[in-house]
C-alpha cells in the first residue's frame, strides 16, 4: 500500500502542475450546469435528478479518459520497472474516485444554487453519489487503459463505455429518486447492494485482467 500512496501522491501533484486540465473540468461542470439552468429554470424531481446523472456521467469520461490514454509509451515502460499493474491500478482509481466525488460536490452545490434542492433524504443521496462516482470511477478507469493499447482510443472508450455504463446509470438514477422522494428507506436497500456489488465486480475483473493488458 506504501507504494500504491506514493503513485496516488504522484498523481496528485501531476495534477497540480498541470492546473489548465483540472481549470478545464471545473469550467465544464460550471457551464453545464449553467446551460442547463438557461434551457430549464424549473424542474420537477425526475428531471433535475436524471439531468444531474448524464451531467455527471459526461463530465466524469472526460475526466479519467485520461488516466492512461494521456500517458505516454515510455511512461508505461518507466511505471513497468517500477510497480506492480496492480497497484497501478488500484492508485488510478482511488485517484479517480476522489476526483468524481470532488466533481459531483461542485456539481451538486451548483445544481443547488441555480435549479434548487428537491433532495428529501440528503444522507441517503450523499451515499448513492459515493457509490455511484466509484461505480464510473472503477469501470472507466478499466476501459482507459483497455482503449490505451488500442488505435483511436478516445473515440474507442465511449463506444466500450456504453453498454456497461447504461445499467449502471440506470440503478443509480432510481436508487437516487428514491432518496429525493422520502419514501422507505428500506425501499433503496435493495438498489445500494446492487451498486456496491458492481464496484466489486468491476473492480475485481480489471485486478484481473490489467496484469494481461500491461504486459501489451
Amino acid at each position: 500500500m506504501s507504494v500504491v500512496v506514493k503513485l496516488i501522491k504522484k498523481e496528485l501533484l501531476l495534477e497540480w502542475r498541470q492546473r489548465y486540465a483540472l481549470n478545464g473540468i471545473l469550467l465544464q461542470v460550471l457551464s453545464s450546469v449553467f446551460v442547463v439552468y438557461l434551457a430549464i429554470k424549473h424542474m420537477n424531481n425526475p428531471t433535475w435528478n436524471g439531468v444531474f446523472w448524464v451531467v455527471m456521467l459526461f463530465i466524469s469520461i472526460n475526466a479519467i479518459a485520461k488516466s492512461f490514454i494521456g500517458e505516454g509509451r515510455g511512461k508505461n515502460l518507466y511505471y513497468h520497472m517500477l510497480v506492480q499493474p496492480q497497484q497501478l491500478l488500484l492508485a488510478k482509481f482511488i485517484y479517480n474516485a476522489i476526483l468524481n466525488l470532488i466533481l459531483a460536490v461542485l456539481c451538486l452545490l451548483a445544481f443547488t444554487v441555480l435549479l434548487g434542492n428537491p433532495i428529501q433524504s440528503v444522507g441517503l443521496y450523499i451515499l448513492v453519489t459515493i457509490l455511484g462516482c466509484m461505480g464510473f470511477a472503477s469501470t472507466f478507469t478499466m476501459l482507459s487503459a483497455i482503449s490505451s493499447k488500442a488505435g483511436n482510443s478516445n473515440l474507442l472508450m465511449p463506444v466500450l463505455s456504453l453498454p456497461i455504463i447504461i445499467p449502471l446509470l440506470l440503478i443509480i438514477i432510481k436508487a437516487s429518486m428514491r432518496s429525493m422522494d422520502g419514501l422507505d428507506e428500506t425501499l433503496i436497500y435493495k438498489d445500494l447492494g446492487i451498486l456496491l456489488l458492481f464496484n466489486i465486480l468491476i473492480l475485481s475483473l480489471a485486478y484481473i485482467l490489467f496484469p494481461s493488458i500491461w504486459k501489451e
